[in-house]
């Protein structure tokens, strides 16, 4: 059994305005809750109580919201910032982080602003020699990384926000990884953004024939923009996870 999750959280959430001024967005709010706090429950309930969380923005809000929940959480903190430089930016940089602490183990790998049904993230404990990323259908694929999936269920790639999407299945930022990513990290260079992105990582080892595709079942909610917190809520509210 997998119980390693890498949970990426170093980032501000401009995307939340003023909301994230004062901390990360991932401890905005929902139903007098900080949201980690749900995506932490889930992975809990789901069989995963071994958690690896990088942060930077703001980093002493996560180690107090760290300190407040240390009774029902195992999390041990990684800042980004000190490990690699605040100048070192992207989606792949959380990995980058964590190399000497998950280097040689399989692992789930989420983002602190995504929650997921504890079905979803069960179905992603597989041991076996490949990774997997989670898709979705979705009725506007081009605001978001479109999976080309082959036949045999084999990632082909991942294309971000195309123009012409080539179908409607969506990256949704779960991943169950093994040790192998991180052979890929100094493979990648910049985007055209300036960052290092996640996706290019996963394309190359897709190249390889190593990513294998897997459908959501279950809720794939994101906690980016202000409009979201009332989406989060109601989500709890239907699914009795007021957590009170």
């Amino acid at each position: 059994m997998i119980k390693k999750v890498l949970i990426a959280a170093a980032g501000r959430g401009t995307r939340m305005l003023d909301l994230a001024k004062d901390k990360p967005k991932h401890l905005i709010k929902a139903n007098g809750r900080p949201f980690l706090y749900y995506l932490l429950s889930n992975l809990k309930e789901a069989g995963f109580d071994d958690i690896i969380m990088v942060v930077g923005y703001k980093k002493e809000f996560m180690e107090d919201f760290l300190s407040e929940y240390k009774n029902e959480f195992n999390i041990k903190l990684v800042n980004q910032f000190e490990v690699l430089g605040e100048e070192r930016y992207g989606t792949a940089c959380p990995l980058e982080a964590v190399v000497d602490l998950l280097k040689g183990e399989s692992f789930l790998s989420v983002y602190g602003d995504n929650i997921y049904s504890v079905e979803d993230l069960k179905n992603l404990n597989i041991e076996d020699d490949y990774s997997y990323i989670a898709g979705l259908p979705h009725d506007q694929p081009q605001n978001y990384g479109v999976l080309a999936v082959k036949e045999n269920g084999f990632l082909d790639k991942i294309v971000e926000k195309p123009k012409n999407p080539i179908g409607n299945l969506i990256n949704t930022g779960l991943y169950k990884f093994t040790s192998e990513v991180f052979d890929y990290l100094d493979k990648i260079e910049l985007s055209p953004r300036g960052e290092y992105e996640l996706t290019d990582v996963i394309n190359l080892l897709a190249q390889q024939g190593k990513v294998k595709a897997i459908d959501l079942k279950g809720v794939w909610l994101d906690f980016g923009k202000p409009d979201d917190i009332k989406k989060v809520e109601e989500y709890l509210n239907k699914n009795d996870k007021k957590y009170n």
